[in-house]
C-alpha cells in the first residue's frame, strides 16, 4: 500500500485499485476528533464514543473522499450482502442505511461504501469494465463463512461482473502471528486447517486472497495490505490489543 495524506487525514491507498472512476482509502486512526482509547478517527458509533465527535470523524473521511453519500451497515460478523442499486439518491451525505450486513456492492456514482474495524479484514473490490465497487467486512467468523468470495458472487450476478476484470485490496487486519484460536477445533471448519500453524493461528490474510482466487480474480489484481493492527506500529484500533477502543474505516465509492 501507499501512504497518502489530504486534509491532515492520513491513509493508504492499494495500487491495485488505482484505476480511474473509483476512489478508496484505507484510514488509520489518526486524524479524528475523538480522545481517550478513541483517539482520534473513531468511526464506531456503538463503542462508547460521544457520538457527536463520531459525525465530525465520518465527514472528515467523506471530506477526503469527496464523497457525496457515505453508507454504513450494521456489521454482524455473517456473510450477507446488501446492493444498494442505484438507491439512496435522497438519503443524507452520512447514511446510516439500517441494514445488517456485513458487505455492500453498488453500481451508483457518488454512492460511498464503508467498513468499520479493529483487526477484521475490509476488502475492497472494484470493477472498471461494468463500474461496480463493493466493501467486504472479514473477520473470522466472515471468512470461514467466505463472505469475500460472496460479495463477487453477488457483482456476477446482479451487474454481469467478470471475475477477471475485478481488483481487490485486502486491508491491514490481524497477521498470522496474532491471529490465535486457542478452540479452533470448534471454532473453524477442519478443511481450514491448512491454514494454520503447527499451534493455534491461523493465516487469514492467505485464506481471503485463496478465496478471491477461487472466486476468478487473477493473483495479479490483488493487494494485501500485510500490515498487523496488533502487533504493528499502533496507527490502527485494534480490539485483541486494547479491548476498549474505536473502529477504522476502509472505504470505495465510484466518482460522481
Amino acid at each position: 500500500m501507499i501512504r497518502d495524506e489530504k486534509n491532515g487525514v492520513p491513509h493508504y491507498l492499494f495500487p491495485v485499485l488505482d484505476s480511474p472512476g473509483a476512489v478508496h482509502a484505507v484510514f488509520t486512526r489518526r486524524g479524528g476528533v475523538s480522545s481517550g482509547p478513541y483517539e482520534s478517527l473513531n468511526l464506531g458509533m456503538k463503542v462508547g464514543d460521544d457520538p457527536e465527535l463520531v459525525v465530525e470523524n465520518r465527514t472528515r473521511i467523506c471530506d477526503v473522499l469527496a464523497a457525496p453519500r457515505l453508507a454504513v451497515v450494521a456489521q454482524v460478523h455473517g456473510d450477507r450482502v446488501l446492493v444498494l442499486e442505484k438507491h439512496g439518491e435522497n438519503a443524507p451525505r452520512l447514511w446510516l442505511t439500517g441494514e445488517k450486513a456485513d458487505a455492500m456492492v453498488t453500481n451508483a456514482p457518488g454512492l460511498f461504501l464503508a467498513i468499520k474495524t479493529a483487526d477484521c479484514q475490509a476488502v475492497l473490490l472494484h470493477d472498471p469494465v461494468k463500474k461496480v465497487v463493493a466493501a467486504v467486512h472479514s473477520g473470522w467468523r466472515g471468512s470461514i463463512a467466505n463472505v469475500a468470495g460472496k460479495t463477487v458472487a453477488a457483482m456476477m450476478e446482479r451487474f454481469g461482473s467478470e471475475p477477471a476484470d475485478i481488483a481487490a485490496g485486502i486491508g491491514p487486519s490481524l497477521c498470522p502471528a496474532c491471529s490465535e484460536f486457542v478452540n479452533y477445533r470448534s471454532e473453524i471448519p477442519e478443511p481450514l486447517w491448512v491454514y494454520r500453524d503447527r499451534t493455534n493461528r491461523f493465516d487469514f490474510w492467505s485464506m481471503t486472497r485463496d478465496q478471491l482466487l477461487a472466486a476468478g480474480l487473477s493473483g495479479r489484481r490483488i493487494g494485501t495490505a500485510g500490515l498487523c493492527t496488533r502487533c504493528g506500529p499502533p496507527e490502527f484500533f485494534s480490539y485483541r490489543r486494547d479491548k476498549v477502543t474505536g473502529r477504522c474505516a476502509s472505504a470505495i465509492g465510484l466518482a460522481s
